[in-house]
């Protein structure tokens, strides 16, 4: 049971590590007020409807597009602490008393341990029940 929580708990640490330094983009691509596209990792590719520029100089466009892209950055944590130069004594305190109460609460009995085995029963002088009984007439 104990190396099984050993890994579950290695396992979950390192998906925090991985999860708090990965960094991601999310591409939105919006015709209108309506989202058309989503992707991740790459820019969205859109709805086919963008304005090309004109072909010659003298023509001009004056109409508004209709699409937007948005991009969303989500930037991971790029420093780690790899070592720890300084501990405070209250740190010191809390990792001692944690390692300790963390062993000793897998410590347990190698066998089971009763009190009433080296002693002997009483020796029976006599019947007690036979003593206290009362008969009513």
């Amino acid at each position: 049971m104990k190396q099984v929580f050993h890994k579950i708990m290695s396992l979950s640490m390192a998906f925090v590590v991985l999860f708090s330094t990965m960094s991601f983009t999310l591409s939105m691509h919006y015709c209108g007020d309506t989202l058309v596209e989503t992707a991740m990792f790459h820019k969205a590719e859109g709805c086919g409807m963008e304005m090309d520029n004109p072909s010659t100089k003298g023509c001009s466009i004056t109409k508004k597009n209709c699409c937007n892209d948005e991009q969303l950055v989500v930037d991971g944590q790029y420093e780690l602490q790899l070592q720890v130069d300084k501990i405070s004594l209250e740190q010191q305190v809390f990792i001692a008393s944690f390692v300790y109460t963390y062993i000793n609460l897998f410590e347990g009995l190698d066998n089971n341990v009763s009190s009433f085995e080296e002693y002997e029963p009483p020796l029976v002088i006599k019947e007690i029940f036979k003593i206290d009984e009362t008969y009513l007439i």
